[in-house]
């Protein structure tokens, strides 16, 4: 396994000769590519990590899952995770806090930090995904794609839910 990374290189540099292309210069220009996405990446980063920080920081987050936390108990998760659910799409780190309370108060093989557990390894930070690719893509109108991954998550929070109740 430690042979992979040089292998694929070597890989790369072989294929690159046979189809007689350079392949020092086509690795400088997509550095030279990446250089520039970074650099116009940084304000959306910046934007959203700024506010996520606010929300968790100013307890609306946890002030908006314990609204909701009536209607996720209707369907079947538990009002103990509301919180975690809220902050999962918005930010890891501040999801990671949420998952390190919930393991401190109830314990890691408790029902509540396995369905947490899930719900981390089963959704993803939808916020910070949407930031990296339209920024670095020319497609301005994000709301659909933003709204069905954030429906994606709603949905894996649900079942990992039923699929940790039924286990």
């Amino acid at each position: 396994m430690i042979y992979f990374v040089p292998a694929l290189t070597l890989a790369v540099f072989v294929f690159g000769a046979i189809k007689k292309v350079n392949v020092y210069d086509s690795f400088t220009e997509g550095i030279k590519e990446a250089v520039g996405l970074t650099i116009k990446l940084i304000p959306y980063l910046a934007t959203v990590f700024m506010l996520m920080e606010l929300m968790r920081s100013s307890g609306l987050s946890a002030f908006i899952g314990r609204t909701l936390s009536p209607a996720f108990q209707l369907l079947g998760i538990p009002k103990e995770l509301s919180e975690l659910i809220i902050l999962r799409p918005l930010t890891g780190s501040g999801s990671l806090a949420v998952l390190q309370n919930i393991y401190l108060e109830y314990g890691v093989d408790s029902y509540i930090s396995r369905t947490a557990s899930v719900i981390m390894g089963s959704t993803d930070t939808v916020m910070y995904i949407a930031a990296v690719y339209f920024s670095g893509t020319r497609e301005s109108s994000s709301g659909k794609a933003v709204g069905i991954a954030l429906a994606a998550s709603f949905i894996g929070a649900i079942s990992a839910a039923l699929i940790c109740r039924i286990m």
